[in-house]
C-alpha cells in the first residue's frame, strides 16, 4: 500500500523532476561538454579498433603473405584469401585475393591479433556511413590505401640471404624430394 508521501512522489513523478533538476543545473553553470562533430573530429584512444586495413614494407611491397590465418580466426567470417606465389620468390606467398566484408565485420581485432606478419592492423576509420553497401566490402588495393593513410611509417622489408635462394634454386634444378607410397616413418 502506498503513504501519502509515496503517492505524491509517484503522481508528481520526482524522480524525472530530479533528473531535470540535475540537467537545468550542468546546462545553468556552462561548462557544455557537446561535441561539435562534423566541424570537429574527436580524439580516439590507441587501442580504437576502426577498419582493417593492410600494410606494406618500406620498400613499398605488401606484407601479407596469404597465409589466410585470418579468415580462420574471424568469427563473423568476413574476410576471403585467395593465395599465390610471389613472381620474384617462388618460395613466398601473396594474398592474390583479399576480400573484407565490412557489412559483417565486428571489429573484434582477432584478424589482427592471428596475422603471423603483422600484415592486418585496426585503424581509427570510423566514418563507414554509405548508401550503398557493396562500397564495403573491401578489396586488397582500397585496404592497402588506407593502410598508406593511416600509418604512413613503414617497417623495413627482411632481407632474404642469397643462400636460402641458391639452396631454392639447387632443388628446383635436381627436383624436390618426394615422399614414397606406403613408406611410414
Amino acid at each position: 500500500m502506498l503513504t501519502g508521501k509515496k503517492l505524491f512522489q509517484t503522481i508528481i513523478f520526482s524522480e524525472i523532476l530530479q533528473g531535470l533538476k540535475l540537467t537545468l543545473k550542468h546546462m545553468l553553470k556552462g561548462n557544455v561538454i557537446t561535441e561539435q562533430y562534423p566541424h570537429e573530429k574527436p580524439q580516439l584512444p590507441d587501442g580504437w579498433r576502426g577498419a582493417i586495413v593492410h600494410l606494406r614494407y618500406d620498400d613499398g611491397t605488401e606484407k601479407c603473405v596469404g597465409c589466410a590465418l585470418c579468415e580462420a580466426a574471424c568469427p563473423s567470417h568476413c574476410i576471403t584469401v585467395i593465395s599465390a606465389e610471389r613472381p620474384d620468390l617462388p618460395q613466398k606467398r601473396i594474398a592474390e585475393t583479399y576480400i573484407l566484408d565490412m557489412t559483417k565485420c565486428v571489429f573484434c581485432g582477432f584478424c589482427v591479433q592471428a596475422c603471423p606478419v603483422n600484415a592486418l592492423a585496426s585503424s581509427k576509420e570510423y566514418e563507414l556511413a554509405t548508401r550503398d553497401k557493396r562500397e564495403l566490402v573491401m578489396t586488397k588495393d582500397t585496404m592497402l590505401t588506407l593502410g598508406d593513410k593511416y600509418f604512413p611509417v613503414r617497417e623495413k622489408r627482411p632481407v632474404y640471404s642469397d643462400a636460402r635462394m641458391d639452396l631454392f634454386e639447387a632443388l628446383k634444378a635436381t627436383g624436390f624430394p618426394k615422399a614414397e607410397k606406403g613408406h611410414n616413418s
